[in-house]
């Protein structure tokens, strides 16, 4: 694996293997778990090259968020890279991706980065779309691989491609759990062993639409009140959110039908969790 941390030395390598075949890509932001290595896995899978990059985006961290107390652990995500089968490792300061005296362009999301995750953190996603743009044009991959546990996330990054015309698929990896449900997120390392059990009441509340939709419930109001009731059930958990709306819009349903996604956010003591389900 080779590991390049600044953009010059990215391109350069990437205009040698160019013809070797097709480059997928992997973007993180570090402290890697299982969920991002089948991200990896998938795109060993039909590329000729994996590239992974780290980069913990100072640009999309509210003031009051946890930028500085982000894990990070570059040596360990090396070693589990290594047997993913990683070929390239792009690993940048912050200086190299933002360099002082810049920031005055950057990629507005629209609305679909006005809901949800971005009615709570303002700012969030323009952070988001502005970094993936610039790995998009440093990394020049044919396809990009996100995981589906970040759905709002992903809604925004397929719009911004189709609306920039980026050359690059992306690719939709399902939501890699923990044998007890709870999606695998670097963040988890933040919960204390009770919150950390607590936390499972958000894959039981998602569990809960996906029964009564399974049993033909189409109504999206009794369905929302299903998994706030079960979210009430948890004293650590308090919900930020939950949402039954359009996967690719983020438009909020009435009736779900023929699909929608079920989204939600939930602070564990002072931990802010995200996960979802889709439907249909």
């Amino acid at each position: 694996m080779q590991i390049l941390t600044t953009i010059g030395d990215f391109r350069a390598v990437r205009a040698k293997i160019r013809s070797t075949g097709s480059l997928g890509l992997v973007p993180t932001m570090g402290y890697l778990h299982d969920g991002h290595l089948e991200l990896v896995r998938r795109a060993r899978v039909t590329n000729g090259i994996v590239a992974v990059s780290i980069f913990v985006n100072t640009t999309q961290f509210g003031p009051d968020e946890d930028l500085l107390s982000y894990p990070r652990d570059v040596e360990r995500d090396q070693a589990l890279l290594e047997k993913a089968g990683c070929d390239l490792l792009f690993y940048p300061a912050v200086e190299e991706m933002y360099p002082p005296g810049g920031g005055d362009v950057y990629v507005l999301p629209g609305k679909l980065a006005t809901v949800l995750e971005g009615a709570s953190r303002p700012g969030h996603f323009r952070g988001v779309a502005t970094v993936m743009a610039k790995l998009f044009n440093i990394v020049q991959p044919e396809t990009a691989y996100l995981g589906q546990k970040d759905g709002q996330q992903l809604a925004v990054i397929r719009r911004m491609v189709q609306d920039l015309d980026f050359p690059v698929e992306i690719i939709a990896v399902p939501t890699v759990r923990e044998p007890d449900g709870l999606a695998m997120s670097s963040r988890n390392t933040y919960l204390s062993p009770e919150e950390r059990s607590g936390a499972t009441v958000l894959y039981r509340a998602l569990m809960r639409a996906q029964e009564l939709h399974s049993e033909g419930e189409k109504d999206a109001e009794v369905l929302r009140a299903a998994v706030f009731n079960i979210l009430a059930s948890e004293p650590l958990a308090a919900a930020d959110y939950v949402s039954i709306a359009d996967p690719e819009t983020l438009e909020e349903l009435d009736l779900v039908d023929p699909d929608a996604m079920v989204s939600l956010a939930v602070c564990i003591g002072r931990t802010r969790l995200i996960d979802n389900v889709l439907l249909g």
